[in-house]
């Protein structure tokens, strides 16, 4: 008997050895593609000083998805977008207008869209 159980171990082994494996494929629902990103700054008129926790919205003008986050300590944000054109939006706060607002932009795949910055008039 355990003659016959290492035969067909080896029997098994020498059978996965001859035949390649074949890869796994995932056919489940893949996230959403990130085409490029988009970045820039929201400061305020005169001095230029940084506004930072501004929301800014990038809204795909096609779909209307739209895609959000909060500039840093330094004015800065980064949105990592997919392919399309976007128009782009801060939130506003009292006493507040848009100087300066970005122009309309495409993104393609790898692009990086810098310079996409607000200028705000904080009225004190």
């Amino acid at each position: 008997m355990k003659l016959h159980v290492l035969a067909c171990a080896a029997a098994l082994v020498v059978a996965t050895g001859c035949h390649p494996q074949r890869p796994v494929v995932d056919t489940g629902a893949r996230p959403p593609t990130v085409g490029g990103t988009i970045a820039g700054s929201v400061r305020e008129t005169g001095p230029g000083a940084p506004l930072s926790g501004r929301k800014v919205t990038a809204i795909n003008e096609a779909s209307g998805r739209r895609f959000e986050t909060s500039t840093g300590s330094n004015g800065g944000y980064t949105l990592q977008v997919p392919e399309g054109k976007y128009r782009l939006e801060v939130e506003l706060r009292q006493g507040e207008t848009v100087a300066t607002q970005p122009d309309p932009t495409d993104v393609g795949v790898g692009d990086i869209d810098s310079a996409r910055d607000f200028v705000l008039t904080v009225r004190r």
